[in-house]
């Protein structure tokens, strides 16, 4: 059932196009990824089908039980608010009826409260509260509901956010780079909402392991255009290879044909007739037409090898503080490691210390004379220069040099996501994620022999993240990143430093091959706890206090009943009546006494054998 439409959708921003004519439909349940270079306009198109800000042309229909709720890349918030307000703060159905109830209650409004009470049985209103302390639970956010959302870190306010338009249960939910700032366990349970949720979801992410594994659509936002494939994002990137071959096919039609034209052209005045005219529209309109088509195999570059002495970096018994205990490794040329673990695990901190930025608690790090760190950290991103983008590479190398040979600095700015209108742009009027995508250009400029990267890719869109990719891997020296990304760990790494438990570990693999392993281990826990659970309990040998005690009395009870047999056989002889009774009641006594004595030996008999084992 289709729960959205999209109609000839189209929206300018500061005189530029953003996308024309969008017509699309989302279906109820699916599960939809936008892909696109940043800029193009992917979070605009989200805010507009919210309904937070409206288009220039076109519509947009929805059923009328389709309840949209947004998460933005920007989280807002009032001074005053907290966890635990911050719930009824949202805009989902549910959050909006259940102000309505409170609202109601505190007026003492009977017939709204009525009106409202079969809408909160149907929605399951009565569940909100607790499904969003369940997800603030999971998402290992601290207890402490009162905490004022101004006191908590990027990674905490993004749980937070999560935490609520998951508990809303919108029909559609609407998510902008919802994997910023989480760590790779928090994507990994969101990952899991997601793929059992019943939701129509439609989400804004450079992140490629939740777009393959969630997505059953890819919207791909190109050149103002959207392109609907569906399937999974691996599904996607095969169509689109096809796609732009046939794209490039009829480039060089136009081409060949743009050739033949120009020469008509410069043949000079006297050989044009009057349909001169009509040619040259034609011509006019096709170089119009002619563009840049992706080109699939992209520029195979790396830096130029600065070479690396035969110590490159040694760290013996490291420690630091209550994060991590003693770790030693001796980094080898060509060693390429990503660090994982929760945020707060130290993964920065283990950074800091092997570039010297940070002492260590206890260790030692040697540093190898020929060892130049190029070092992407989190705490230098903020450029605040008056000079353009071109010019603040410039400062540091017009010319970078790589194993191919060079680019100019302009190139390279292009190459990782700075087109030429842009370098020419004041640095200090950039967004923060360009400055901190600049930053890391930077960084790379500087030509070092050992790479070390803390979350570069927060602010890169797919393509250029690839050819982050693509220069790491063609990189001589040796990598040292931090990221949350599985796909780009998957592709730039060949081993893992794994941070938990206060300990870091070497994992010998890539960040897939470490999750089948973990994986594996719990399916194993999972089938011992199964087996011991059906398993039949066996019997502790001994006996048991109270068996003991049991078995005790038994035997002075048997010694009893043997007497008292004794003397009712005796009595026998003697058909008189005597202090056990006429003959009759002996009778009774000693058919009662046999009775108890079996009883009392058979069990006996049992204590006996349970206590010999």
């Amino acid at each position: 059932m289709n729960i959205l439409s999209i109609e000839n959708l189209s929206k300018t921003v500061n005189d530029e196009p953003l996308f024309e004519n969008v017509t699309l439909g989302v279906e109820e349940g699916e599960k939809i990824g936008i892909v696109g270079k940043n800029g193009e306009g992917k979070s605009t198109f989200l805010k507009l089908i919210s309904g937070l800000i409206v288009p220039d042309e076109g519509k947009i229909s929805k059923n009328n039980n389709t309840d949209i709720e947004m998460l933005e890349q920007s989280i807002t918030y009032t001074p005053e608010t907290t966890i635990e307000s911050y719930l009824l703060e949202g805009k989902g159905r549910r959050i909006s009826l259940l102000k309505s109830y409170e609202k109601a209650i505190k007026e003492q409004n009977d017939k709204e409260y009525e009106r409202l009470l079969p809408l909160l049985e149907k929605d399951d209103v009565w569940s909100l509260e607790v499904d969003y302390k369940s997800h603030l639970s999971k998402l290992n956010v601290k207890s402490e509901y009162d905490r004022k959302l101004s006191t908590l870190s990027g990674g905490e306010l993004k749980k937070v956010a999560l935490a609520r338009v998951l508990a809303s249960k919108p029909q559609l939910l609407l998510l902008d780079e919802p994997t910023n700032h989480l760590d790779i366990k928090t994507i990994e349970y969101l990952e899991d909402q997601l793929n059992n949720t019943t939701m129509s979801v439609i989400i804004v992410t450079h992140d490629r392991y939740l777009l393959n594994d969630v997505c059953t659509t890819i919207w791909e936002l190109d050149r103002k255009k959207f392109f609907r494939h569906p399937g999974s994002y691996e599904a996607y990137l095969e169509r689109r290879a096809e796609r732009i071959s046939m794209e490039q096919k009829e480039q060089d039609r136009i081409a060949t044909i743009l050739r033949r034209e120009l020469k008509w052209l410069a043949r000079g005045p006297q050989a044009r007739t009057g349909k001169d005219k009509n040619r040259k529209e034609r011509i006019e309109n096709m170089l119009s037409n002619i563009h840049n088509v992706q080109d699939i195999k992209q520029n195979q570059f790396s830096s130029i090898e600065r070479r690396l002495g035969k110590k490159i970096l040694e760290i013996e018994e490291v420690s630091f503080k209550n994060l991590f205990s003693a770790f030693s490794y001796q980094f080898k040329k060509g060693d390429k490691i990503g660090v994982v673990g929760d945020n707060g695990s130290g993964k920065t901190t283990l950074l800091d210390i092997l570039t010297a930025t940070k002492e260590p608690s206890s260790g030692k790090v040697d540093i190898g004379v020929n060892t130049v760190f190029g070092y992407y950290d989190q705490m230098s991103r903020q450029l605040n220069t008056s000079k353009t983008a071109l010019e603040f590479i410039n400062d540091i190398a017009e010319r970078i040099y790589t194993g191919e040979g060079e680019m100019s600095s302009s190139q390279f700015l292009e190459y990782f996501g700075f087109p030429p209108s842009r370098q020419r742009t004041e640095v200090s009027v950039f967004s923060g994620g360009e400055k901190r995508r600049l930053y890391l250009i930077s960084k790379l400029a500087l030509n070092p022999n050992f790479l070390v990267l803390d979350e570069p890719t927060n602010d890169l869109d797919i393509k250029t993240m690839e050819n982050l990719e693509q220069y790491i891997s063609a990189f001589p020296g040796c990598a040292l990143i931090v990221s949350h990304d599985r796909a780009f760990l998957d592709c730039t790494c060949d081993y893992l430093f794994v941070i938990e438990n206060k300990k870091i570990t070497l994992f010998t693999g890539s960040y897939t091959q470490y999750k089948e392993k973990l994986n594996n281990k719990i399916k194993e826990t999972q089938v011992k706890e199964t087996i011991e659970q059906v398993k039949p309990k066996r019997e502790k040998k001994g006996l048991s206090w109270k068996e003991g005690k049991e078995k005790e009395s038994l035997e002075v009870k048997i010694d009893e009943l043997e007497s008292l047999i004794k003397l009712l056989e005796d009595s026998f002889a003697d058909p008189t009546p005597n202090s056990l009774g006429t003959l009759q009641e002996r009778s009774i006594k000693y058919e009662k006494a046999k009775t108890e004595l079996n009883q009392a030996e058979e069990r006996y008999l049992e204590l006996l054998e349970k206590e010999e084992g």
